[in-house]
């Protein structure tokens, strides 16, 4: 890849480095109607041990919105592709990838795509299906799921507004269902209601199984995205894996108890 090619693909996701040059390397993932400031409380903490790698997924926070293209973001493996590509730009490997929500599956397919890129994987949140079946507990019937689009499409603002305080999961604190908001706010309607698609029908639960490196699982108290019997499931098919029960609240842990969230990963990575 040529220079300019590698500078583009940097800009075209807004990558971010900090923290100690030659250290071993984390990258935080953001997760749906989200951009990488979400984990300025987190990302402290690392600084001072990791070189740390932060990135917005093409259609969210400060990308290249111009780079978002319908038929080639139809499924999460692109997504996954990108990061490889921001990898291999930077010129990391063994790298202990963080990813939020459906950055966990992106993170998974990474993994697998080109073993040696990504040592280690922390899933905060992550959920290889969304929708029931019968023998799988995914939190949503297809139905409800339907209509969760559904909604997103028609008024991407209303949805936005409602569902903060929702799936942030902290009554009491309306400043982060407030910024939850904000940020659902601030991404593309069009590129919102394609993403949501993607993510909430997707099904990676055969790529979990070929999950090969060690892995986190981080399930938060009382998620309503992502129920305890997913992250169950998880650590049942993922080889190895370590499942760590959050006493944070909510969908974003990472904003809503950052502290134990910094401990439980740096236990980890």
């Amino acid at each position: 890849m040529s220079v300019a090619a590698g500078s583009q693909a940097l800009e075209r996701n807004h990558v971010r480095l900090s923290g100690v040059e030659g250290a071993p390397v984390i990258v935080f993932a953001h997760g749906f109607g989200c951009d990488q400031t979400m984990w300025r409380h987190v990302v402290p903490a690392f600084e001072t041990t990791h070189r740390v790698v932060l990135f917005d997924h093409v259609g969210s926070g400060r990308s290249d919105l111009a780079s978002y293209d319908r038929d080639r973001y139809v499924s999460l493996h692109a997504y996954a592709e990108d990061v490889l590509e921001l990898l291999d730009v930077l010129g990391l490997h063994d790298v202990t990838f963080v990813g939020h929500s459906v950055s966990a599956m992106i993170g998974v397919l990474a993994a697998n795509a080109q073993p040696g890129r990504i040592g280690r994987l922390v899933l905060l949140g992550g959920s290889p299906r969304y929708v029931d079946e019968p023998g799988y507990t995914g939190g949503f019937a297809r139905a409800d799921a339907d209509d969760l689009l559904e909604a997103l499409e028609s008024n991407h603002a209303e949805w936005s507004r409602s569902m903060a305080p929702v799936v942030m999961g902290t009554p009491g604190r309306p400043d982060l269902e407030d910024e939850l908001s904000s940020s659902f706010l601030h991404t593309d309607a069009e590129v919102a209601a394609h993403f949501g698609r993607v993510t909430f029908l997707c099904d990676h639960r055969a790529d979990v199984q070929r999950v090969r490196v060690p892995t986190l699982i981080l399930q938060s108290t009382h998620d309503p995205i992502v129920p305890a019997a997913v992250a169950s499931w998880l650590h049942e098919h993922l080889l190895g894996s370590r499942l760590v029960a959050l006493e944070a609240t909510g969908h974003y842990p990472h904003l809503s108890g950052p502290s134990e969230t910094v401990r439980r990963i740096r236990e980890f990575a």
